[in-house]
């Protein structure tokens, strides 16, 4: 059974992505022990709230080692919401500019939206050769809550390897709704409460461990 250790830093719907990770077939351990994350065949950082009590909170455990270490030696990661949010570089909230993981160029800000948060049911942008949305038909609705995201992608095509997948989606304006780069992947959704669609999702991924 593949092991998937849910990183435990005080932030995020731990128990709901527990039971969608375990319905798609993984062994989950909740954890924010360095031995534990780092063993398990996969990664997935959870996040909702601010930006910086996000952080906060992922220093407190090392949580930003923990990432940096499994993608160097190419382990996946999977981050949700505001655990897409803190692989960028930067997070701007309330005029607050806080340094985020910086595994991506970037920065987190404002929805330009008349109507905030944008919570609800939304249609995306997916690439044809995306792994994580394989099998999932094009007018499928993910569930979102958030008010920031990343507007802008910012990292060059490489030369060498593939390029990033990137998915998108609108609410006052273009966001990134999801990005593939190698090991590392994330969702500004939640695939945890988006139905049988964020279960296919999740189940993908942990088939690609």
């Amino acid at each position: 059974m593949t092991s998937v250790a849910l990183l435990d830093y005080g932030s995020g719907n731990l128990h709901s992505a527990q039971r969608a990770l375990a319905r798609v077939g993984a062994d989950v351990e909740v954890t924010s022990d360095p031995k534990v994350a780092l063993a398990a065949d996969g990664l997935l950082v959870p996040g909702v709230g601010a930006f910086g009590a996000c952080m906060e909170g992922l220093h407190a455990v090392r949580g930003e080692r923990i990432i940096g270490q499994r993608l160097a030696g190419g382990r996946p990661v999977l981050g949700i919401c505001v655990g897409m949010q803190i692989l960028f570089e930067r997070g701007v909230e309330h005029g607050v500019d806080v340094e985020g993981c910086g595994e991506w160029p970037g920065t987190v800000e404002r929805l330009q939206a008349d109507v905030l948060p944008h919570m609800g049911w939304n249609t995306l942008e997916a690439p044809a050769d995306s792994v994580l949305f394989a099998g999932i038909d094009a007018d499928t609705r993910f569930y979102f809550v958030h008010s920031y995201a990343v507007q802008k992608w910012e990292l060059a095509d490489p030369e060498v390897i593939a390029a990033p997948k990137l998915t998108w989606a609108d609410h006052g304006g273009r966001f990134l709704a999801a990005v593939e780069n190698g090991a590392l992947s994330a969702t500004q959704f939640h695939p945890e409460k988006s139905g049988d669609a964020g279960a296919t999702l999740l189940e993908n991924w942990v088939r690609s461990l």
